[in-house]
């Protein structure tokens, strides 16, 4: 062995939330896991990311970075499986929509609460997460720290379920949309998805010690077109609402970054750690943009897997481009990134 090997460099992960886009993430944790130069060591989620990262943490649990891989696969394939979308879908596998007359009953089921829609509660999702996911063991010391988000939904306060409250209750809260699901109840109290609040939230991964921390992004960071349809008013509005949260804490935590970098003695824990953290970025970009709203909803296995695709693509590429600055600097501003566009140039401000 060579006494002189750099040691693999341990990265945290922030993961979006964004339905069956999520498989975009799987397909970018497949190709970092496959490389694997970056042991993963804390995630922070929302959502469909929520989801990623409890089978991401208990393959690691179970089998190593391939173990890994495997869960990924695993829950994803078994998604598509518990729900037929046979003759309800038109257009290509890789960027289907609901055909017309399922579009309609989509339409009609928004004037209805889930109360009304499903009165007996079921949801496909917390079969496969109890079949799947073994939470006693994601409660293990050594296990992956996991960061899960949802919103209290008579407060809109943020709650993070970390390691010892972890459980497919916790994650079906994170992603729980309440136009199509009841409040997911834990200890008394009514949860929503965790977008609300964080998407995903990213000082707990500070706090828990990070250095680099990648954040894998399904929402663009720029619309190419301003809305003019109701429906394409109302499903924008929708995302802003999904996203605010976190620009104002990726800004937020770019200002403390700066600061602390500036103070002539960062004294305290958390100046110190500001200090030395590194941030980076694999956004979806234009590879998501063109694709209908209600494509979050379509959890169809081709679509799934070119999603899967586009992520491992993206994944590579940042691997290429940026996996040399792990570890010594950051290869994502988000101040830059996050700060509102300049006139008309689209360059960030500042």
């Amino acid at each position: 062995m060579n006494p002189f090997r750099a040691r693999p460099t341990p990265i945290s992960l922030a993961l979006q939330g964004g339905g069956a886009h999520g498989a975009f993430t799987w397909g970018v944790l497949d190709a970092l896991l496959e490389d694997g130069r970056f042991p993963i060591t804390a995630i922070s989620a929302t959502s469909a990311g929520a989801i990623n990262a409890v089978a991401l943490a208990h393959g690691l649990c179970a089998g190593g970075r391939e173990g890994a891989r495997a869960a990924l696969a695993n829950f994803w394939t078994a998604v598509a499986a518990s729900v037929s979308f046979d003759g309800l879908l038109v257009g290509p596998a890789d960027n289907p929509g609901f055909a017309p007359a399922a579009r309609l009953f989509m339409h009609w089921a928004q004037l209805l609460s889930p109360l009304q829609l499903n009165p007996l509660g079921l949801n496909p999702l917390r079969a496969l997460l109890s079949q799947q996911i073994d939470f006693e063991r994601l409660r293990a010391d050594d296990a992956p720290r996991l960061f899960v988000a949802a919103t209290h939904a008579n407060s809109g306060r943020l709650r993070i379920f970390d390691n010892a409250e972890l459980s497919a209750d916790a994650v079906l809260a994170s992603a729980c949309l309440p136009s199509l699901q009841r409040a997911v109840v834990i200890d008394g109290e009514p949860w929503w998805d965790g977008g609300y609040s964080a998407n995903p939230a990213l000082f707990p991964l500070v706090r828990s010690g990070a250095h680099d921390i990648l954040i894998v992004m399904l929402s663009p960071l720029i619309y190419a077109a301003v809305p003019a349809s109701a429906e394409e008013i109302r499903a924008r509005a929708l995302e802003f609402t999904f996203n605010a949260a976190f620009l104002r804490e990726a800004t937020l935590l770019s200002q403390s970054c700066a600061s602390a970098r500036g103070s002539l003695w960062p004294y305290g824990r958390l100046e110190r750690r500001l200090v030395r953290l590194r941030t980076h970025l694999i956004d979806a970009g234009e590879a998501l943009s063109g694709l209908t709203r209600e494509s979050r909803l379509i959890a169809h296995l081709p679509f799934l897997q070119s999603l899967r695709d586009l992520g491992r693509e993206r994944a590579l590429r940042w691997l290429a481009a940026a996996a040399p600055q792990v570890g010594r600097q950051s290869s994502a501003d988000l101040g830059a990134l996050f700060a509102p566009p300049a006139g008309l140039t689209g360059r960030p401000a500042g």
